[in-house]
């Protein structure tokens, strides 16, 4: 399953933190590989630096393991991870359960620097490993009725604390549309930095849509449904009014209870200066097409 993007890392150029964060001409070049250099950014993006890997992992959002950022770092240690299984099912040619050991065997992994914007208005970026989700869904074989992608959270009450809560109405599920689900920069994420990801962020296996707020990146997958209707997702059921099915970075479409416009940087520090928001989250020149004709306000 070859890798159609160009200029890409391999799982073999991925580098540790503390080396990773002093090669700026690697980031920079790794920025351009993706599209990012061109998609917005501004004048200085091949400096832009991922977050260190306590930001990363320590500032979180995974309501399974409670409410606060510092939860899931403290909780999610209890979320058992091996063995794991996914299960492709609905509109496929081979449907049943797949080990993520099995994944791992037939997947090219690789390197994505992206930009992640929370849509609490706070953003990192963050140095990801993982394989396209295109890849997967070519595995299972996507039937010609297929238009929507589902996917489920894993949900273990004697795991998870969080869930004793009606914050949610568990299992956590999001969707995408199938072209934003095949579309390159769409992957599925399996470590950060080059190690294994944390529960805390979404262990073992994790969906990464780099142009959307974060929530839309559901964690700990467990199943994958190929529909021909447009599936339900969690914060959409909570509150359809805050929480559309697309959910879009759009500086020009605002929460209805805080801006869009701009974003805070975590690791910045208390007071650095909020950063405008990028539409698309800066990878407009890759993804606007998806949605060339819609009214990006009331699809939100």
């Amino acid at each position: 399953m070859a890798y159609r993007w160009k200029n890409t890392l391999s799982s073999q150029d991925v580098t540790p933190e503390a080396a990773f964060l002093s090669r700026r001409t690697l980031i920079g070049a790794a920025l351009a590989g993706l599209g990012l250099a061109g998609a917005g950014l501004p004048a200085d993006a091949e400096s832009l630096t991922p977050n260190t890997w306590e930001d990363i992992t320590r500032y979180n959002n995974y309501y399974e393991f409670g409410t606060d950022k510092g939860d899931p770092a403290r909780n999610a240690r209890m979320l058992t991870v091996a063995p794991w299984t996914v299960r492709i099912d609905g509109l496929v040619d081979r449907p049943g359960d797949y080990a993520f050991d099995e994944i791992m065997r037939v997947m090219t992994i690789e390197e994505r620097i992206y930009r992640f914007r929370c849509v609490e208005a706070w953003s990192m970026v963050v140095p990801w490993n993982g394989f396209e989700l295109a890849d997967l869904l070519a595995l299972a074989g996507v039937q010609p009725g297929a238009k929507y992608v589902a996917f489920e959270t894993v949900l273990r009450a004697d795991e998870m604390p969080g869930v004793r809560y009606r914050v949610l109405d568990w299992p956590y599920v999001e969707g995408l549309r199938l072209d934003e689900a095949r579309h390159p920069l769409t992957i599925m994420a399996t470590g950060i930095y080059g190690r294994d990801i944390p529960a805390q962020n979404g262990a073992p296996l994790r969906l990464v849509v780099p142009w959307k707020y974060g929530f839309k990146s559901i964690k700990s997958v467990v199943r994958i449904t190929l529909t021909d209707k447009e599936p339900p997702t969690s914060w959409n059921k909570a509150n359809a009014r805050e929480y559309g099915f697309y959910s879009n970075v759009n500086p020009e479409v605002d929460h209805p209870r805080w801006s869009q416009a701009t974003e805070r940087q975590i690791g910045g520090g208390l007071f650095s200066p909020r950063k405008p928001t990028l539409m698309f989250n800066g990878y407009g020149d890759e993804v606007a097409g998806l949605y060339a004709g819609m009214d990006l306000v009331k699809n939100f």
